[in-house]
């Protein structure tokens, strides 16, 4: 069996951030990350302070931007519009969940484009589906890095992707096929899943549930890309169960795969945002 895993591809991932921040350094500019965060979402919050940390360890500069779980859609909307005009950020993060009471699409619709490091915007998206250059969701930029680096044949690949968020099953689709991969993207009312994923050559777990893909719906030498992350009592496990991962031959692991690659993908991005502003 051959394990994807994360650290190598976070780690070269990690070079090339070193490069462009020196690059960025010699013009006297130093990337700027605003990490949003309303509510008091645990795992939000986590993942904030985390990203956060990483942000200032590897030399940007952090601006955390916390509200209360009270915060009308009026004031969050005068954030983002505070940060859109600040000259020292570069990229924006509005941290998921949002409180019950808040707009989330008005809210992503308001930030400016060129900060939407998160490729959430309807600019960004309609860039990345029409084959142009966009910011895309860390994670599944991820996924197309972590299967690059391995060099993982995408070229005429038969790839299915399960789950259609707009976070990452949709805009790993759309990277999929900027690779010339032919992508099908299956869904709660997929007919007879299993006989679609068993035709995949590389397939992409992104649905949410923990170990839903069996060995049944796998074929013996496809490549299984797991973004899936849960708890299930004294164990972390991912989307795919391992005998799949087993059958399948090679995989990313849970823990230790996608995930480790994603902060960088995110950092990476805040850098390139910085560039493109001057």
């Amino acid at each position: 069996m051959r394990e994807l895993t994360g650290k190598p591809v976070a780690a070269a991932q990690r070079e090339e951030l070193a490069r462009s921040l020196a690059a960025l350094k010699e013009q006297g500019i130093t990337p700027g990350l605003a990490v949003v965060r309303i509510g008091d979402d645990a795992a939000a919050s986590m993942y904030g302070s985390f990203l956060g940390k990483q942000a200032q360890a590897a030399g940007l500069f952090v601006r955390y931007c916390e509200y209360s779980a009270a915060t009308t859609q009026r004031e969050a909307l005068a954030c983002i519009e505070e940060l859109n005009a600040a000259a020292d950020i570069h990229g924006i993060l509005l941290l998921m969940p949002l409180p019950e009471q808040l707009d989330r699409q008005a809210l992503v619709d308001a930030l400016a484009p060129a900060k939407d490091i998160d490729g959430l915007t309807p600019t960004q998206v309609g860039r990345l589906a029409t084959g142009r250059s966009a910011f895309v969701p860390a994670t599944a930029a991820a996924c197309l890095a972590t299967l690059r680096h391995y060099d993982i044949p995408l070229a005429g690949a038969r790839a299915v992707v399960l789950g259609r968020s707009d976070v990452i099953g949709k805009p790993v689709a759309q990277l999929l096929l900027a690779a010339n991969a032919t992508v099908t993207i299956c869904h709660s009312r997929t007919r007879d899943l299993a006989a679609v994923t068993r035709e995949a050559d590389i397939l992409i777990a992104a649905v949410g549930k923990a170990e839903m893909v069996t060995a049944d719906m796998v074929r013996e030498g496809a490549v299984l890309v797991d973004v899936g992350i849960h708890r299930r009592g004294d164990r972390t496990c991912g989307d795919i169960r391992p005998d799949a991962c087993a059958k399948a031959g090679t995989y990313t692991p849970v823990p230790g795969g996608i995930g480790a690659v994603t902060t960088s993908m995110m950092l990476l991005a805040v850098t390139r945002a910085a560039q493109e502003a001057g």
